[in-house]
């Protein structure tokens, strides 16, 4: 099989057995409980979790059903990561010990799982993103240690990352070591939510979980990524390799406006070398959007980004190629989370995504298959 055919899913999770347990012996979110009437354990990582928590089994931490799943789906191989809420709930001390041992647990999983059968090309199944014990306290030291432990597992191909850093966000100067640090190992960093908004942003309308997942979680991204915009960690560490969770929230949409709320506030656009919309152009981004349109969208803001590049002589009129902007688009599913009602079904962030990927106007075939796979190959230095 051409390795530019495979199929790649980089936004797939898990709780592996060590993180269960410790979920299951805490008493306050986060925290996997039993239902007393059903025996069903069941997760809960927010405050008024709808339903009582999402119900979880085997599919949230047994390797075979992660299996099982991508076969289904005709996935070749995925980049696993663990799911939020990481560690940040932990004190330092506790985070710092848990983030090697579920390093350790991740690089097992990926490094003992199968490899591509019908592939000429010597390539596993799976591979994973670490954990960082990114909780207030926490030493430098501490964290550049953990940096290391994952450059040095060859399974693990990145990090995955919540929003809040050491406790005051992704642009806190301390974490520019750490930036430093990741960026000459050459891993990815994965950035994705877990808090939303403010909830009272909802109203008192019973909603269940359609405003947290499908506006918080997105919104979330939207201003860590800004901030660290802003911060100019990007002019620091040119060559950081970010990838934003659900195509970048709302990001991509508002960043004109961004640039020109930039433009107008001297003390921010006096840090920053280029445009904000430049910017989104050393980003990558997951396609779980569901729609061409929006995947297409967000492939257009990614290949006018050089435009914006300081100096650049690139007129703003100058007809958009948006097969540049799919080079930074990746397949994802979500799984385990969003199942369907039934067995026999096919998950439908899968197919619909699949589907939107296939429907985007001015993608050629190549651009696609690049989506599907090909940029994760690439970006994640995977035999191809």
């Amino acid at each position: 099989m051409a390795a530019k055919k495979l199929l790649v899913d980089i936004h797939t999770h898990v709780y592996l057995p060590r993180y269960a347990s410790v979920l299951r012996s805490r008493t306050t979110v986060p925290f996997i409980r039993t239902d007393a009437s059903t025996q069903q354990e069941r997760l809960l990582i927010l405050d008024h979790e709808p339903s009582g928590g999402r119900p979880v089994g085997p599919q949230y931490w047994d390797r075979e059903e992660k299996l099982n799943f991508m076969d289904k789906h005709g996935i070749h191989v995925s980049v696993v990561s663990s799911a939020n809420p990481w560690l940040d709930f932990l004190p330092a001390s506790q985070a710092h010990t848990l983030a090697a041992e579920l390093n350790t647990d991740l690089e097992e999983y990926c490094s003992t799982s199968p490899s591509l059968s019908s592939s000429d090309i010597q390539i596993k199944r799976l591979y994973g993103f670490g954990l960082l014990p990114l909780v207030p306290s926490i030493s430098t030291s501490a964290l550049l240690e953990i940096v290391n432990q994952i450059s040095a597992l060859p399974h693990l191909k990145g990090l995955i990352m919540g929003t809040k850093g050491v406790g005051k966000g992704l642009d806190d100067p301390a974490l520019d070591p750490i930036w430093g640090a990741i960026e000459k190992a050459g891993l990815v960093v994965f950035l994705h939510p877990h808090y939303g908004v403010d909830a009272s942003a909802y109203g008192e309308q019973e909603n269940g979980h359609v405003l947290p997942l499908a506006l918080g979680f997105p919104f979330e991204t939207t201003i860590a990524a800004t901030r660290l915009i802003l911060s100019g960690v990007f002019d620091r560490f040119p060559n950081l390799r970010l990838l934003l969770a659900h195509s970048g929230g709302a990001l991509p949409a508002l960043s004109s406006r961004l640039a020109s709320c930039i433009d107008h506030d001297p003390l921010v656009a006096s840090r920053l070398k280029h445009d904000a919309r430049y910017y989104l152009g050393k980003v990558y981004l997951d396609a779980v959007a569901y729609g061409p349109e929006e995947l297409g969208f967000v492939s257009d803001t990614i290949a006018r980004a050089a435009r914006y590049e300081q100096g650049s002589p690139i007129s703003i009129k100058k007809e958009l190629k948006r097969s540049l902007g799919s080079k930074r688009i990746l397949f994802g599913t979500d799984h385990p989370f969003f199942p369907p009602l039934s067995k026999s079904e096919k998950w439908r962030s899968v197919v619909e995504n699949l589907e939107a990927i296939d429907a985007v106007q001015g993608w050629t075939e190549a651009d696609k298959d690049g989506v599907r796979g090909g940029n994760a190959l690439e970006l994640f230095n995977l035999p191809n």
